[in-house]
This record gives structure tokens, C-alpha cells and sequence, in this order.
């Protein structure tokens, strides 16, 4: 089943603002490209940069969390590692989330941004080495069918931004919630290969308009009323590297002997 790349998007600080992408380099055994680079605790996680391990989304300042979040806009740039952030109520924020006083400052302000809602202390840590803050320990590269996303839409009778749901990659082209049969299935991704590891459970960040930062739509509870099931989209790890852009074709690959995996 052949499709394309709609759309491809990283987000530099977990919960933050999507950014759009042309392109991409994809890495086996790699998360998706400067994605969740880094993340703001909202009190103490237990993250140990010397011994990095998988640490809950309730943790940090995420959409699940607080839908506040979505009121700030955050830019990144990776070759000065400078990040801007900006919002209606504050004054912009701009330094280094590389350096002890950026991150520090960057928490402060955010702090200030957030108010009750963050009960913190707020505070900047980075992934180190390959380390990324993804939702899922084995969830590396995200993709979301937007078929599948309108095929909601139809059911509850109301349009549905497709960065709700925070993917790596959003394809044109399947049937609507076919992906939700791939666990184990391999995709060509532009120039790289990838296996399916699972459909995505979703949570309560889907229900934040990343518009206008309210807690509109029960997404998960449309979800099992419409489909008796949570899920929306799927998670793939990469096997070859290779470059992936906008308008490349996508393939669900023919299922070989011993090629289909157990959903997990």
C-alpha cells in the first residue's frame, strides 16, 4: 500500500511547538531527528543523566499535563543552539538551553508563563548522547495517518488539527486505521526502512487545540465510543538508515516468513 509524506515535524522541547521539516536524515536504531531533545520536569523526575532511562510524559510540563503548554511557541535552531520562546502574555524569551543560566532563566520565565498550573520547581534537562524524551521507550519515530484523523473528524461531526497528535511524520494516501494491522509489518520511508512497532494509545494531550490551548475535544473517549479502541497512529523503529522529505512515497512492504511481530 503506497502513500506519501504529507508532512514531517520535530519538536525540540517535549510538549512544546511542532516544527515543520523538508527533510530529514533517518538513522537506524535512532529516535526521529533533534526530536525531544530536551524536556521541563514539573518537580523532581528521577531522570539520571549518568544512567538514562525511560521517564513518564507526567513528569514534565506536557499538553496532558497542562494545557497551558500550547499557549507558548518555541523555536529552535540547531546550529547556534539558541531557542526562542514566546508567548501573548509575556514578554519573548530568548537563550541557550545548552548552558546551566539559559536553562535556568528558560525555567523562570516559563514558570511565570504557566503559574498555578505548574506546580513545579521547573526544570531544563537534556537528553545525553542519543538519549530522547519520547512517550514510549521503543516509540522512536511517530506516524500518523490522516486518513484516519478525518475519518474522526466525520464521526464527531467537528474538524480536528492533525498536530493534536504530535507526530514525526503525517502520511496521505492509506486507508483509513489500516495501520492499526502492521505491528511487525517493515515500510520504505523515502530512502530508509522501518518496522512497525505498534499503533499508538492516545491520552489526554489530544484533547488540548493547539490553537488555542483549551480542552476541547475527549479525543480518547470519541476514540472507544466511535472505534472501541484509543489508537491513533503508529510507532516504527528504523532498520536502514536513509533520508526521508515531503512528497516521498511511503510502502507497507509484502509480509515475509517471520516478518509480522506481536503487539505489545
Amino acid at each position: 500500500m503506497r502513500a506519501i509524506v504529507d508532512s514531517l515535524y520535530r519538536h525540540p522541547i517535549k510538549g512544546f511547538t511542532p516544527e515543520p521539516l523538508e527533510r530529514a536524515e533517518l538513522v537506524a536504531g535512532a529516535c526521529f531527528p533533534n526530536d525531544r531533545l530536551f524536556a521541563v520536569e514539573n518537580g523532581p523526575s528521577g531522570f539520571d543523566p549518568a544512567a538514562p532511562g525511560h521517564i513518564s510524559k507526567s513528569k514534565f510540563t506536557v499538553l496532558a499535563q497542562i494545557a497551558a503548554v500550547a499557549k507558548v511557541h518555541t523555536a529552535y535552531w540547531d546550529e547556534t543552539e539558541l531557542l526562542l520562546a514566546f508567548c501573548d502574555t509575556h514578554e519573548d524569551w530568548a537563550g541557550s538551553l545548552k548552558t546551566p543560566e539559559g536553562r535556568q532563566s528558560f525555567a523562570d520565565w516559563l514558570m511565570e508563563v504557566l503559574g498555578e498550573a505548574a506546580t513545579g520547581p521547573l526544570r531544563v534537562i537534556e537528553g545525553p548522547g542519543a538519549h530522547r524524551f519520547m512517550d514510549h521507550p521503543r516509540g522512536h519515530v511517530s506516524i500518523i495517518n490522516l486518513a484516519s484523523v478525518r475519518d474522526l473528524e466525520l464521526k464527531i461531526g467537528r474538524p480536528l488539527d492533525p498536530l493534536r497528535f504530535r507526530a514525526n511524520l503525517y502520511v496521505e494516501g492509506w486507508d483509513a486505521w489500516a495501520e492499526n494491522d502492521w505491528a511487525g509489518r517493515t515500510l520504505s520511508l523515502g530512502g530508509a526502512r522501518a518496522t512497525v512497532y505498534k499503533p499508538i494509545v492516545r491520552c489526554a494531550a489530544t484533547a488540548v487545540d493547539p490553537t488555542t490551548a483549551e480542552r476541547d475535544i475527549d479525543i480518547p473517549a470519541a476514540l472507544f465510543e466511535h472505534y472501541a479502541h484509543v489508537l491513533c497512529g503508529i510507532y516504527v523503529n528504523v532498520t536502514d538508515s536513509g533520508a526521508i522529505a515531503v512528497g516521498d512515497a511511503l510502502e507497507v512492504l509484502p509480509v515475509a516468513d517471520g516478518d509480522r511481530g506481536e503487539l505489545q
